[in-house]
């Protein structure tokens, strides 16, 4: 009887945290929904954009991304909020003066936590990824071309032994500035190209290298040679350097983890991106739990202030958890700090407070 009455808590408890928390991702996705809409119903009517394209190939992949985006504030916001509404109800105190302890409490919120987890990295590796690419790929078709490409002195290793470099590179015209290709053998140079530009043919794909000098060094011996242009294949194309803002968020799970292999093999400078957004579809996901007890370490004691106590302390540490995990991130780029550590430091810290706040909570 009394395990019966331990499973129908359990239910009741995962029930009321799954409604909660996909009635408040319901509530956002539709309010973030209208004021995108009323940002650019302009250049929807200006531009004559199909109400199709813009219902399937944007909105619908609208909202999987915002959904996981906000995933974790609401996880928080719908723990303190059902479990604030229980407490006050004496609902907290009866489970736990029949005999259950404050950690069997947890259970349930730990296998509701887990059903939304698993759902946040199924979505953040294999589902938003594709979406994501869909919705930029609208925006750059219809609203505006999102392709950037600000970098300076470019360096990459196409190959072991195989370095280029360009000064600049227009992405809208495909053409790279005072271009040079440094060949290596046994940590000497063998050859080295210098060139005035090289443009991407877009028939042949192939590039077209303009106004070279090469030097091939044969120990003592060296063989110059110059030209107007010469076509050749490289192990690179446009698209590296006229990429996306967004791009690292288009790739799922392979496709991030083999990027950032290709990445590092040709010394590109811009991998902590690429290496954030990988650490940062497993973090979200896991504070999915951190949060999860924090929230009942707060509702599940009566408060003066009730339940507006509870959603006030409960969105300070939300916002003050986002706010971090941005800091943080922002240390890896600009500052070199380690991006794993930089990741998964707001994790670290809101586990110790969630360790404290519990073993308060189950005095």
């Amino acid at each position: 009887m009394f395990k019966k009455y331990i499973k129908r808590i359990d239910t009741y408890i995962i029930k009321k945290y799954l409604e909660t928390f996909f009635l408040a991702i319901a509530l956002i996705i539709s309010i973030s929904i209208i004021f995108d809409i009323s940002e650019n119903i302009d250049d929807f009517i200006s531009k004559n954009v199909p109400l199709k394209a813009i219902a399937i190939d944007y909105y619908l992949n609208f909202i999987p991304y915002y959904a996981n985006l906000f995933s974790a504030l609401f996880t928080f916001i719908a723990v303190i909020y059902f479990t604030s509404k229980m407490a006050y109800n004496s609902e907290i105190i009866a489970i736990l003066a029949s005999g259950v302890s404050y950690k069997r409490l947890m259970r349930p919120y730990m296998i509701a936590s887990g059903i939304i987890a698993l759902l946040s990295w199924i979505l953040g590796n294999f589902v938003i990824p594709a979406a994501t690419e869909s919705r930029v790929n609208f925006r750059n078709t219809y609203i505006k071309n999102e392709f950037v490409n600000n970098e300076r002195n470019i360096h990459r290793q196409l190959e072991p032994g195989l370095f280029v470099y360009m000064q600049s590179y227009n992405n809208r015209l495909d053409v790279g500035y005072r271009f040079s290709i440094d060949q290596f053998e046994d940590k000497r140079l063998v050859s080295k190209l210098i060139a005035e530009s090289i443009k991407w043919d877009r028939e042949k794909k192939k590039w077209v290298i303009q106004n070279y000098y090469i030097r091939d060094m044969h120990g003592p011996q060296e063989i110059i040679k110059t030209g107007a242009s010469i076509d050749t294949t490289l192990r690179m194309v446009p698209a590296e350097f006229g990429q996306q803002n967004s791009k690292e968020e288009t790739m799922d799970y392979w496709q991030i983890n083999n990027y950032i292999s290709d990445l590092k093999l040709r010394g590109v400078d811009n991998v902590v991106r690429y290496e954030q957004e990988k650490y940062r579809r497993t973090a979200g996901p896991i504070s999915t739990f951190i949060l999860s007890v924090i929230g009942v370490s707060l509702a599940s004691r009566r408060m003066r202030g009730g339940m507006g106590l509870h959603l006030g302390l409960g969105l300070l540490l939300s916002f003050s958890y986002i706010m971090f995990m941005q800091v943080s991130t922002i240390f890896a780029i600009k500052v070199g700090f380690n991006t794993l550590l930089a990741v998964w430091l707001p994790n670290i810290v809101y586990s110790l407070i969630a360790i404290g706040l519990y073993r308060w909570a189950s005095k």
